[in-house]
């Protein structure tokens, strides 16, 4: 018996050595699984958005070329452009203050007022970036994509090119989610 001393000294360190490893696992899981539920919030709030302004413009549709803007977001902190009677003739003042209102909202929102924690707008996606732009002009097509900044290197889009260019030089980063709506002509 005297051969086996100091055998339980090295099983209790095998042991401690595999919980120390279950251990390691257990937190690299947990960062993971919170990495990807911070992604999944911001393509929500992404979508929310998006859907936001589809909804602005269908209920202000006669002035539509008026939101048509190009960008609006954190990023670029662009002056967005004021809707006039040159933009769409025989629009009203009424019309044309509602895009306007409705752009400001947007942007106050793609920069997270939605949600305030301590004065400081928290509510939005990493350098959120809107972008409406008129796709088809003679069947008045408009795209409205949100882009933001992911937490992590994807597959990069080209063929969506809101916020191109504006989080790092591949563009891997960037995530972009855009809705279609055309708006009919009803006076036909």
């Amino acid at each position: 018996m005297k051969d086996q001393r100091g055998i339980m000294l090295i099983e209790v360190l095998v042991s401690m050595f595999i919980a120390a490893i279950a251990l390691l696992g257990t937190i690299a899981l947990s960062m993971n699984s919170s990495r990807s539920q911070m992604e999944s919030y911001q393509r929500v709030q992404a979508l929310t958005l998006v859907q936001d302004m589809v909804s602005r413009i269908n209920a202000n549709r006669q002035v539509a070329a008026c939101y048509s803007n190009g960008a609006t977001g954190t990023v670029t902190n662009t002056t967005l452009p004021t809707c006039s009677t040159s933009i769409v003739s025989g629009s009203t003042t009424q019309q044309q203050s509602t895009a306007n209102a409705d752009l400001t909202a947007w942007q106050s929102e793609l920069q997270g007022a939605a949600e305030v924690n301590g004065g400081v707008k928290a509510g939005a996606m990493i350098g959120a970036i809107g972008c409406i732009t008129q796709t088809d002009a003679v069947n008045n097509v408009y795209s409205v994509t949100v882009a933001w900044q992911g937490l992590s290197s994807t597959v990069v889009n080209s063929y969506l090119t809101c916020g191109s260019g504006s989080f790092g030089a591949s563009d891997a980063l960037r995530r972009a989610v855009t809705v279609q709506v055309r708006i009919g002509n009803l006076s036909s």
